[in-house]
């Protein structure tokens, strides 16, 4: 059997924590905006830390599993 919840995971928050689909920190004119559809490098480095210590969590931590098959 295969493990698909590390896949799951990052999966879902790779969609979540793109920078400027749904939030952006640091925004162009305030610390968090909606929905702006656009994106810096500093958001890009501060959306891809958050993305490590969320993955680091969920995976490592608590040992997010899913056997499908």
């Amino acid at each position: 059997m295969s493990d698909w919840g590390p896949v799951f995971v990052a999966v879902i928050l790779f969609v979540l924590l793109t920078p400027g689909l749904l939030i952006q920190i640091p925004g162009k004119n305030k610390v968090v905006e909606f929905g702006t559809m656009q994106t810096s490098s500093v958001s890009i480095f501060i959306h891809s830390i958050i993305y490590f210590a969320l993955i680091a969590i969920f995976l490592l931590a608590i040992g997010v599993h899913m056997y499908l098959g």
